[in-house]
């Protein structure tokens, strides 16, 4: 979808301002958010991509005055009250006020470092050919869904190169809304910055991006 999250190419946000030696998290809630994230994740009853789209789907005035991990806690509540594991008046008390409803599963402290550091792996068996190989020109689509996709808008409409061919992996666009893992073959194409930005850009930048097949065309 379009939206603030989609930052790439946009302008009037000022200079990316790295702070030195940043830690990882900056405040306790922080990394809270992150164990409660994951945790609601294990038990099954969202998958990756729903995810995401909970936290990428809000509206910008919502979405720019928040930070990361504020944004994050958003998404999670959307999340919980969607499937009526949380009510309006716990969310404000920011705490059970009700008996806890049942998961499909649960994440067990002792199987936390397990379950992280062996993730979920998203590739799948292809249910075709790929239809691009390295060095193939492409043009990405100028696709303006209203739902989930992986396709930057800065490069929508816009001419690259095929550089490495990753193999089937979950389809996020379908994924993300209970439609099925649809999957579709991923590609990473690379992008001149003078495609991109025109003319007066540096003539040695590219930009490389992960482009799923349905995002594709043959360019000449």
């Amino acid at each position: 979808m379009n939206g603030a999250q989609d930052m790439g190419g946009m302008h009037g946000f000022g200079a990316v301002l790295a702070e030195p030696d940043e830690p990882v998290f900056h405040a306790e809630w922080e990394r809270r958010v992150l164990a409660l994230t994951l945790a609601m994740g294990a038990t099954g009853e969202w998958n990756l991509d729903a995810s995401r789209f909970a936290r990428e789907s809000r509206p910008p005035s919502e979405y720019l005055p928040k930070s990361y991990y504020e944004i994050w806690l958003a998404g999670l509540e959307r999340l919980l009250a969607e499937r009526g594991l949380v009510a309006p008046d716990e969310i404000a008390a920011g705490r059970s006020l009700q008996p806890a409803k049942p998961v499909r599963r649960t994440l067990a402290a002792g199987d936390v470092a397990g379950a992280v550091s062996r993730g979920s792996p998203t590739n799948r068996d292809a249910p075709q050919p790929a239809r691009f190989d390295v060095g193939d020109r492409v043009r990405a689509k100028n696709l303006h869904p209203v739902t989930h996709t992986r396709l930057p808008r800065y490069v929508r409409g816009h001419v690259g190169t095929i550089a490495r061919v990753h193999g089937c992996h979950i389809f996020p666009d379908t994924h993300a809304h209970g439609h099925g893992e649809n999957p579709q073959w991923l590609y990473t194409v690379s992008f001149d910055g003078r495609e991109l930005w025109g003319a007066e850009a540096d003539p040695t930048v590219a930009v490389s991006v992960d482009a799923f097949e349905p995002y594709l065309d043959a360019a000449p």
